[in-house]
C-alpha cells in the first residue's frame, strides 16, 4: 500500500529490537498517524529499496519496504531513534564490503537526512556534532549553566598537576563509550576516583577527561523535549549511577527556572529537539552540568515520566517543533 495521510507519514530510523520507539509509535498508532520504521543499516540488504532523483524540476523519491511504499516528499518528520551502522552487505566480504558501507553512509544517509520539508528529531547530523564533549562543556559554558572545572589532555604531567590543585578530588571519564573487552569479555568504562599518583604516562597514548569532582548530594537526569522538561531526581549509592541501577531511587523535581532558560538556550545552539542533560547537585542547590546526551536512553525512568516522555515525542513528530 502506499502511506500518505493529511500531515504525511512519520519515518522511524531504528533497530527491530529498539522497545523504548513502540511506546511512542503505541501513541501514534491510537492518533491514526501514518509510521514507517525503518532499519537503514540492515533493511536495505532485507528487501527494501531507496530511490532519489534531484534535478531543476525538483527532488522527489521512494522508500519501498516488504509492506509499504512511502514518497520521499511526503514525510512530516524523522526520529533518528537507534539505527544499526551501515557495515555492507553480509554477503561481501573485505574492501568489497567497505565500500558498500562506505557508499550506504555517504548516499543512504545523506537521502534521509535531507528530506524536503520534514522536521528532524534530532538531524542526525545535528546528533553527531553533539556527541563531543568538549562541544557540550563550551556550549553549556556559554548557555550560563554551572561547569566542573574539567581537563582534556593527554599530558601526563598536567593530567597530574590538575588532580594535585582540585581539594575534592578528581573523577576520569570516558569521551565517548567506546566499546571495550577484557579477555573477551565486554567492559563498561564508568566514571571513577583518581588519584595524581594513579596517572601514569599512558595518558599520552589518547586524550582523557579529568574533571573536578562535583560534592554532590544527588544526580539528576533531566530530558527535554522541544520546550517540555522532565526531570527526575536519582538517588544512588555509586558515583556513577548507571553502574547499579537496580540500587538507585528515581523521584520527580522541580527544574530550577535559570537551569530551564539555559536548557533551552542549549538545545536551540546545538539545533536539537530532544536531549538527555546529566547534573550534579550539591547541598546548597547548585546544578552543575555534567553531559547532554543528544538521543539518551529515558524509558528506564519512573513509569509517569516515561509515558509524559513519550507523548512529548509523539506530539513532536506528529505537529512539529511548535509541540
Amino acid at each position: 500500500m502506499t502511506t500518505t495521510g493529511t500531515g504525511g507519514s512519520v519515518l522511524v530510523l531504528t533497530k527491530p529490537d529498539d522497545v523504548t520507539t513502540d511506546l511512542v509509535l503505541r501513541i501514534l498508532a491510537e492518533r491514526r498517524v501514518p509510521v514507517v520504521r525503518l532499519d537503514p543499516g540492515t533493511d536495505l540488504h532485507a528487501g527494501a529499496a531507496l530511490t532519489a532523483r534531484y534535478g531543476t524540476g525538483g527532488q522527489c523519491g521512494t522508500l519501498r519496504t516488504p509492506s509499504r511504499e512511502l514518497d520521499l516528499t511526503r514525510v512530516r518528520s524523522v526520529w533518528t531513534r537507534r539505527p544499526s551502522p551501515f557495515d555492507g552487505p553480509p554477503e561481501l566480504e573485505g574492501q568489497d564490503r567497505r565500500f558498500a558501507a562506505s557508499q550506504s553512509l555517504w548516499g543512504v544517509g545523506g537521502i534521509l537526512a535531507s528530506l524536503p520539508g520534514a522536521h528532524y528529531v534530532n538531524h542526525p547530523w545535528d546528533n553527531r556534532a553533539a556527541e563531543y564533549k568538549p562541544a557540550q562543556l563550551s556550549t553549556a559554558r556559554r548557555c550560563g549553566l554551572s561547569v566542573p572545572s574539567t581537563l582534556i589532555t593527554n599530558d601526563a604531567d598536567r593530567a597530574r598537576e590538575f588532580a594535585a590543585h582540585q581539594s575534592g578530588g578528581v573523577v576520569y571519564k570516558p569521551l565517548w563509550n567506546t566499546p571495550y573487552a577484557v579477555d573477551g569479555r565486554a567492559r563498561q568504562v564508568w566514571v571513577r576516583d583518581v588519584r595524581p599518583q594513579e596517572i601514569t604516562a599512558a595518558v599520552a597514548g589518547c586524550p582523557h577527561m579529568f574533571q573536578a569532582k562535583v560534592e554532590k548530594a544527588f544526580d539528576v537526569r533531566l530530558t527535554a523535549v522541544g520546550h517540555r522538561l522532565f526531570a527526575v531526581r536519582i538517588d544512588s549509592p555509586d558515583l556513577d549511577w548507571r553502574h547499579r541501577q537496580s540500587l538507585m531511587e528515581c523521584t520527580p523535581i522541580t527544574v530550577p527556572d535559570q537551569v530551564a532558560r539555559s536548557v533551552s538556550a542549549y538545545l536551540t545552539g546545538s539545533r536539537l529537539t530532544f536531549g538527555a542533560f546529566d547534573f550534579a547537585v550539591t547541598p546548597a542547590g547548585d546544578w552543575y552540568f555534567l553531559e547532554c546526551n543528544p538521543n539518551g536512553q529515558w524509558a528506564w525512568q519512573p513509569a509517569p515520566i516515561t509515558g509524559s516522555i513519550a507523548r512529548a515525542l509523539a506530539d513532536q513528530l506528529q505537529n512539529g517543533p511548535g509541540e
